[in-house]
């Protein structure tokens, strides 16, 4: 077997990989476009010449207008937090495909509120309705990894799951270029802050359309009571008649490890939290917070929000041509996603990606920080021309996106969506999100005080990060490429971690072949199962 070949756990037809499943995850993506755009616009639009006429941002005083715009930002950040908690209340009661109807209509008044800003009513409108915004994103990076990982076949999970960390990358590269191209195309007048703020409706409106469309998780709907319609589902789902070897052990793989979950932890909306005594549990928990951790300890977010800062201090000046290095730094990340999303993450894995881009990010960050602590913050400035040192320092940071993107950027999320047991994934994916959030808070209300106390240190502190997420991978995450959802207790129980996905692996394999030689196809299926998927197999 190859490096790029994927790594199947079991025999699978080649209809599994059909372009149901496919569709369903590129779907459930827009919401993952309305998180990107989101989060990318807001700084440039802040910037805008007739955004800051429109509400007089020169009666401010510097700490009042910085105050005032770090409020614009925080609250969406601060929505989005809660937003990822509730979305453990509404996946429990109204499941996943209905939790994302809600959460995009949610997002839908969000943004609606936001247009009824103006000089008279004030910016309060945009505040009210980024807190509203923020609590749909957060809901969907809740939902849509879950509902992906859920739907997907071991050997793709990775990909289809990649497919929301593209969606994000999409949705921001429009966020990163749109405000370059109103403020180069558009007199500076309300349409130029506006067309910005009105976009954000658009991925909206597609997420909460293409949920009238999508299935309700196979496995949601059989561990709800729900097995006749979630046994339709799955087999709509893998394009397979029932009687097909691979749909009767898939349900048996679910079966088995619902009962598992219903003798030890118990059905019901406070089981899971009562699960959170359990020492395996609580390390779960842990590793899903830290990864999200290092992942803004990458310096990731300080990058979004604050690239003006870092580019001007490498010696690039001017609004347009901020906006602009920020759109190519939009544009890096897109292509990049792309490449790990159909070659990498399903064929080299989630640990081995997380290594290189740790190791390889972190010695940009050593260069970049020691070129500024060399030249200083403004080489280059008073010429108008960059120093060889200043474009040398602009290449690693154009090579960090490239180191970055591929490992830290989405991994994260395609392991915390897949790491956690049936009656604990939904909590375990809120706290997930609620630690992203958390994280994206922290990282980026404070970024400005450490470059004022820092300065060249801030890089540094990113970069010792990053050596230390090395370490942290290599004894605490084992690798989940191929892993089935529900064989992910034991992988975690298994020792040594950096060899445990090849050693569960190989008993899967050795499993999964006395399974069929005992079983004849179909023969331990239940017949009515059968007949429900059939006839509605065949009907589509």
């Amino acid at each position: 077997m190859t490096l790029l070949a994927l790594k199947e756990d079991r025999p699978t037809p080649k209809e599994v990989y059909n372009w149901r499943v496919y569709a369903s995850a590129a779907v459930a993506s827009f919401a993952a476009c309305m998180i990107g755009y989101d989060s990318a616009f807001i700084g440039t639009t802040l910037a805008l010449p007739s955004f800051t006429k429109e509400f007089d941002f020169a009666s401010y005083t510097p700490s009042s207008l910085a105050l005032l715009q770090a409020n614009i930002v925080s609250v969406y950040q601060a929505g989005a937090f809660f937003g990822s908690l509730l979305a453990y209340v509404t996946s429990y009661f109204l499941g996943r495909r209905k939790s994302l109807f809600f959460f995009s209509l949610v997002f839908i008044l969000g943004a609606g509120i936001m247009l009824a800003a103006n000089g008279t009513r004030g910016i309060g409108p945009i505040i009210a309705g980024r807190v509203l915004a923020g609590l749909g994103v957060g809901g969907a990076s809740n939902m849509v990894p879950i509902y992906i990982s859920e739907l997907s076949p071991p050997a793709v999970r990775g990909r289809l799951v990649g497919i929301y960390e593209l969606g994000w990358q999409i949705g921001g590269l429009v966020g990163f270029w749109i405000n370059y191209g109103v403020n180069t195309t558009l007199p500076a007048t309300k349409s130029q802050w506006l067309i910005p703020f009105a976009v954000q409706l658009i991925p909206a409106g597609l997420l909460f359309l293409g949920c009238f469309w999508i299935r309700e998780s196979p496995r949601w709907l059989i561990a709800n009571g729900k097995r006749q319609e979630g046994l339709e589902v799955l087999c709509w789902m893998r394009n397979l008649k029932p009687t097909d070897i691979y749909v009767i052990e898939e349900v048996q793989f679910i079966d088995a490890e619902l009962d598992r979950y219903s003798k030890e932890v118990g059905k019901g909306f406070w089981k899971p939290f009562h699960a959170l005594k359990q020492p395996k549990v609580q390390w779960r928990f842990f590793l899903g917070g830290m990864l999200f951790l290092f992942q803004n300890g990458s310096g990731i977010n300080a990058i979004n929000y604050y690239s003006p800062t870092v580019f001007k201090s490498i010696g690039i000046t001017g609004t347009n041509t901020g906006f602009l290095t920020t759109g190519i730094f939009g544009v890096v990340k897109t292509v990049i996603t792309v490449i790990w999303l159909l070659y990498l993450v399903d064929r080299v894995g989630r640990r081995r990606m997380l290594f290189i881009g740790a190791a390889g990010g972190s010695l940009c960050m050593w260069f970049i920080g020691a070129y500024i602590k060399i030249a200083g913050p403004a080489s280059g400035q008073a010429s108008g021309k960059m120093t060889p040192g200043g474009i040398a320092a602009v290449f690693f940071f154009y090579l960090w996106t490239a180191f970055y993107t591929p490992s830290w950027n989405g991994t994260p999320w395609v392991i915390n969506s897949e790491m956690f047991d049936p009656n604990t994934r939904s909590l375990g994916q809120a706290s997930a999100a609620a630690n992203n959030w958390f994280w994206n808070f922290i990282i980026s209300r404070f970024t400005p005080q450490m470059f004022l106390k820092m300065e060249y240190g801030v890089y540094f502190f990113f970069a010792s990060l990053m050596i230390l997420s090395i370490i942290f991978v290599w004894f605490l995450v084992p690798e989940t490429k191929s892993i089935p959802l529900e064989a992910m207790d034991r992988l975690f129980a298994m020792k040594p971690v950096h060899s445990a996905n090849k050693l569960l692996m190989d008993q899967l394999q050795q499993e999964d072949e006395e399974f069929r030689r005992n079983n004849l196809e179909g023969s331990s299926a239940d017949e009515k199962d059968k007949a429900v998927c059939l006839e509605r197999v065949e009907s589509v």
